[in-house]
């Protein structure tokens, strides 16, 4: 038995997307948001504290990493792009360890201020299992380190200032709000009435709570459960029908869904919706999730794909996360880009025999 239609569409959409992906050029893609430290703690918990409910975490290893908008910087350029990052830092230690990370790794950035008394944001999280077991590891517990003061308006206009000089030459812009104050409502609204202005496409990664500053985008992410949380709070019926409601109340163009195992799903305000389903077995984590999904739309615009070409080259990028161990640091790379899309095409040729 050979392959449908459908199916012979679909691979030779990958074949395009691994022959575009082996010939990306080094595209500018301008990227503005917040800027954070990630500490993973990793331990075994296998005992009780005797004075409190809570486990001991016996700890075996530590891993750090940049965090939100600088995590897709590295991404983008580790995928052949040129990310352009623009943020803030604190002049301590954990400033400093973010811009030599992402300088060692040829990451632009010029863009990032370092502010003088102000404390990087850093996210810690503890993961234990019990020893012996080869599977299983959970989060016992996250803390936050973050500054609760404003940015300074002089600084943050400077910001708003350098990324809106640098969007003519841009092939897209990447909005990544996390809260913590680089995306002001003012801020956005200046970023997307100048890349409108040239005609620069923009994705957003926005929280539910700063929905009113993505009015007008062409690209907004969202995992599935925060499409579930929207749908209570609009009353519709169905997600699709939430989504609907969303882009056209939003001005936008195009809802990127993440389902985790299954799959990726694009509700349009003008074009079909478009699902494409998970071909993993099994999943590992699902850290880094939706900065993959940015970095695959901001591929997908540089190579002038489809809304379905776009669908798949997501898809892709989100298994390549589902699947990674700790050690891979849950970032894109190019070479398993490809491999993971060649894996795809080869089992739907496979699974058709």
């Amino acid at each position: 038995m050979g392959m449908s239609d459908d199916d012979v569409k679909i691979h030779d959409a990958l074949k395009k997307l691994e022959r575009g992906l082996k010939n990306i050029k080094p595209a500018k893609i301008l990227l503005v948001g917040d800027i954070m430290m990630d500490c993973y703690i990793h331990g075994f918990a296998n005992n009780l504290n005797s004075r409190a409910p809570v486990p001991v975490l016996k700890e075996i290893s530590r891993d750090v990493d940049v965090g939100a908008a600088a995590h897709v910087a590295r991404g983008l350029d580790s995928l052949g792009l040129k990310s352009h990052l623009h943020g803030v830092v604190g002049d301590d230690d954990s400033g400093l360890a973010i811009l030599e990370m992402l300088e060692e790794e040829g990451v632009e950035t010029s863009g990032i201020a370092v502010l003088e008394e102000r404390t990087t944001t850093v996210k810690t999280r503890l993961l234990g299992a019990r020893e012996g077991l080869v599977k299983g590891e959970q989060l016992l517990l996250r803390w936050d380190i973050e500054d609760d003061e404003p940015i300074p308006s002089t600084a943050l206009m400077n910001l708003i200032d350098r990324t809106t000089e640098s969007i003519p030459d841009s092939s897209c812009l990447i909005l990544s709000d996390y809260g913590l104050g680089v995306l002001d409502d003012a801020g956005a609204e200046r970023l997307i009435a100048a890349a409108k202005k040239h005609n620069v496409p923009i994705i957003a990664d926005p929280k539910l709570t700063g929905l009113h500053r993505t009015q007008g985008v062409d690209w907004v992410l969202f995992q599935s459960k925060g499409l579930e949380l929207m749908r209570r709070r609009l009353g519709a019926a169905t997600g699709a029908e939430a989504a609907s409601m969303l882009l056209e109340s939003n001005g936008w163009e195009h809802l990127l869904i993440l389902e985790g195992q299954d799959g990726v799903t694009i509700h349009s305000r003008n074009e079909d919706t478009v699902h494409v389903q998970c071909m993993l077995e099994e999943i590992r984590q699902m850290i880094g999730l939706i900065d993959a999904a940015a970095v695959a739309v901001a591929t997908a615009i540089t190579l002038g794909l489809s809304v379905e070409e776009t669908a798949q080259l997501a898809n892709a990028a989100s298994e390549c996360i589902l699947i990674a161990d700790r050690t891979d640091r849950f970032v894109l790379r190019l070479d398993d880009m490809v491999d993971r899309i060649g894996d795809i095409a080869w089992s739907l040729q496979v699974s058709k025999r």
